[in-house]
């Protein structure tokens, strides 16, 4: 079995939060609580956000502006948590500075924008990673041991799905928005997409349709990718139904049945055809901390790129994102492509 390595171990690195929002608040709860790292900083258009973000967190800078924030000298790295249609835009802003980036998901808009960030990391340097903190958890090492073992046979099928009960936010919050790059498919089914990638790889072909909301992004997208002759992923998104959210991974010899939330730090059980299982259940607090020391441990060890996220894998999935969305008929404005 493969475990996953207490964050708490890894080096310390001083971090800089661009975006106070939601997910910045869980990432900074889990470096302050289950890593050695420092938040340093916190950059926001609002000095009353940023302010407000800093004292509940105990960061001792705040900067008004993200220019501010990432040309902070205490800073190594930035954790970019802005909406999507911003995330091209500040990385690229971090990498200019010299910065160690971690992106939330989804990377970017596109492929075209992701490979725009990725070309620039390469050509100054540094570290940067897809902020994907299910394939560092726990449960998931566990899982791909499980599958490089042979104990479920050979993986024909997975099916994962990821739905939330959105539909009553307002047209202008930034899930239904689609000048923020809004909809079901990079904030939710990203996780389903990129959880197929690990496990499968790139699948030769994508089938998707789709429903949008009134305002244009997608409300509800079903996927099948295609490896080969009969091994599929199946996969589901909605913002209008909170669902299982559950994994299954079907083997010729068995199956894991990964329990809700599968890209969340959770449990899963092993069946068998034979008739025997076995649950794993390893109890941890948030989550977000796993990705964290992995960013700090490869910036340690000189690396620019993580093996378990790498840059290579965050187009890949980008990708079957774009043709997705080309197939359900979702454009956001003003995306470069």
């Amino acid at each position: 079995m493969t475990y996953a390595e207490d964050p708490r171990t890894a080096p310390s690195i001083r971090w800089g939060i661009l975006g106070p929002g939601g997910i910045a608040a869980t990432f900074a709860e889990a470096v302050n609580h289950h890593t050695r790292a420092q938040l340093v900083a916190v950059g926001s258009r609002s000095r009353d956000r940023a302010e407000h973000f800093a004292g509940h967190h105990g960061i001792p800078t705040v900067h008004v502006g993200y220019e501010a924030l990432v040309a902070d000298p205490q800073v190594d790295a930035v954790y970019v948590a802005s909406p999507h249609s911003e995330h091209r835009a500040h990385a690229l802003l971090a990498i200019a500075a010299g910065k160690h980036v971690l992106v939330e998901k989804s990377f970017a808009r596109n492929a075209a924008e992701a490979q725009e960030v990725v070309d620039a990391a390469r050509a100054a340097g540094v570290f940067v990673m897809e902020a994907m903190w299910t394939r560092f958890l726990p449960h998931v090492l566990a899982l791909r041991s499980v599958i490089e073992r042979g104990e479920i046979g050979e993986v024909v099928s997975l099916i994962a799905d990821h739905g939330q009960s959105f539909g009553h936010l307002p047209a202008t919050h930034r899930l239904h928005n689609p000048e923020l790059a809004g909809g079901a498919l990079l904030d939710l089914g990203v996780y389903p997409v990129s959880f197929a990638h690990d496990l499968l790889g790139v699948p030769d072909t994508v089938h998707a349709t789709g429903s949008l909301t009134p305002t244009g992004v997608d409300g509800q997208i079903s996927m099948v990718l295609g490896y080969g002759e009969r091994v599929q992923a199946s996969l589901h998104t909605t913002l209008w139904s909170h669902t299982s959210t559950t994994a299954v991974i079907g083997g010729t010899e068995g199956r894991i049945e990964v329990a809700s939330d599968f890209y969340r730090p959770t449990t899963f059980t092993v069946i068998r055809d034979d008739g025997s299982w076995w649950g794993y259940d390893r109890e941890i607090d948030g989550g977000f901390q796993y990705q964290a020391a992995e960013v700090a441990r490869r910036v340690a060890e000189g690396a620019t790129e993580s093996p378990r996220m790498s840059l290579d894998n965050t187009l890949e999935v980008m990708r079957t994102m774009d043709e997705v969305r080309r197939q359900a008929g979702v454009v956001y404005p003003g995306e470069q492509r």
